[in-house]
């Protein structure tokens, strides 16, 4: 861990480089006036809108819309099976076709609406009523980007199943509403914090921040049941091919939220955009067609008890589709042995290795957030 001074509050940071653009960010989070302690910089920062993603902010009194993220619950769900992948790999494009069928991918929904329990509880907020509807059609989606479904192999060679997904368009709506919405009014209460810096907050205090934080919790539901929903249909597929077929408990993980905790003797609001709570169990994905890990959280109070939540990326998405002909990517993936779904391969490229970090520097770095356990390598991925 490094420690970079001179700011309003120190920055402490995993990894061994960081771009301009996030570092620039990290100095306007150490300047806000409502960051507490320090600002935390994971393995895997790098710049996004406002708060660099793979970083950690606390705070008090105020809650940050661009420091939580756009795709609000954002995160992972793994499952070890009972087959060997010897026996199951033969079967795998079938599965995979089979499961590419059945969850929607990119921009496409559910032609009927699914039927869930959480949509009776929807809380009475405006940006969450008016999306309930679409939401009907859009749980048990993965959508598009860096999200993925993939079949992998540990070490002893058990299959396992990871799929990468959060709240779909809840998200992204509660998190420009709610940003709006904070600069409007930091505008009218005159914030001390500048516009361009991105980082409008709302007082905790308020209905507004109240509401929003309704919301945001409602979308962390919602992401979770999503990958819920999509690890449902992928298991009854997997039953339909192998009639032997068992797993055990389904682990799951989010980033991108926000949660009251208490850190160095205060209760502060503690933002993950692109972090992952390192306590316990704990995901950690790689890019597509690199290993990924279980780990066991080391809670260490330095980083707020928290870590990486994958491995960061080193291109933007337009200059990896610029930089990297996709011809390339879809040979690599065949020189793995890694089969690959996705309808549209146009945009292969910002997900290929080369966009991200190393994840196996990124594991280097973060030793001391987290202890891995299990080694996962990629058989075969459904990419959005």
């Amino acid at each position: 861990m490094k420690v970079i001074t001179g700011e309003r509050l120190p920055i402490k940071l995993w990894a061994s480089e960081i771009e301009e653009g996030a570092l620039e960010q990290a100095r306007n989070l150490a300047n806000h006036p409502y960051a507490r302690h320090h600002i935390a910089l994971m393995p895997d920062v790098h710049q996004g809108y406002g708060m660099p993603i793979g970083g950690v902010l606390t705070t008090e009194g105020v809650i940050i819309p661009n420091a939580v993220g756009v795709d609000i619950g954002c995160g992972v769900r793994a499952v070890r099976t009972n087959q060997r992948a010897a026996i199951a790999r033969p079967r795998l494009r079938d599965i995979l076709s089979k499961v590419q069928r059945a969850i929607p991918t990119g921009f496409n929904h559910h032609k009927k609406p699914q039927s869930n329990p959480l949509f009776n509880r929807a809380p009475d907020v405006p940006v969450i009523r008016e999306e309930l509807e679409n939401a009907r059609y859009q749980l048990g989606t993965l959508g598009g980007g860096n999200h993925f479904i993939e079949i992998q192999r540990d070490d002893q060679d058990y299959i396992w199943i990871m799929l990468h997904s959060g709240s779909r368009n809840f998200g992204k709506k509660v998190a420009d509403y709610y940003n709006r919405l904070a600069i409007h009014l930091n505008e009218r209460y005159g914030s001390p914090v500048p516009r361009e810096w991105q980082l409008a907050y709302l007082p905790i205090n308020t209905n507004e921040g109240q509401n929003y934080l309704t919301a945001m919790q409602y979308c962390l539901e919602f992401a979770r049941e999503n990958r819920a929903h999509m690890m449902r249909v992928i298991l009854e597929v997997f039953c339909s091919f192998l009639p032997d077929f068992a797993w055990d408990k389904e682990l799951d993980v989010h980033h991108n939220y926000a949660s009251l905790e208490k850190h160095f003797g205060q209760q502060l609001i503690v933002h993950r955009k692109g972090a992952v709570r390192a306590v316990g169990e704990v995901i950690v994905p790689g890019s597509m067609g690199s290993p990924s890990y279980i780990c066991r959280g080391l809670a260490n109070p330095e980083s707020f008890t928290s870590c990486s939540h994958g491995a960061g990326r080193v291109m933007g998405r337009n200059e990896a589709r610029r930089r990297i002909p996709v011809e390339k990517v879809i040979k690599e993936m065949q020189a793995l042995g890694v089969e690959l779904f996705k309808d549209k391969k146009g945009d292969l490229a910002e997900e290929c290795r080369q966009a991200y970090k190393d994840i196996d520097q990124v594991m280097e770095e973060q030793k001391d957030l987290v202890e891995i356990k299990i080694r996962l390598q990629p058989l075969a991925v459904i990419k959005g």
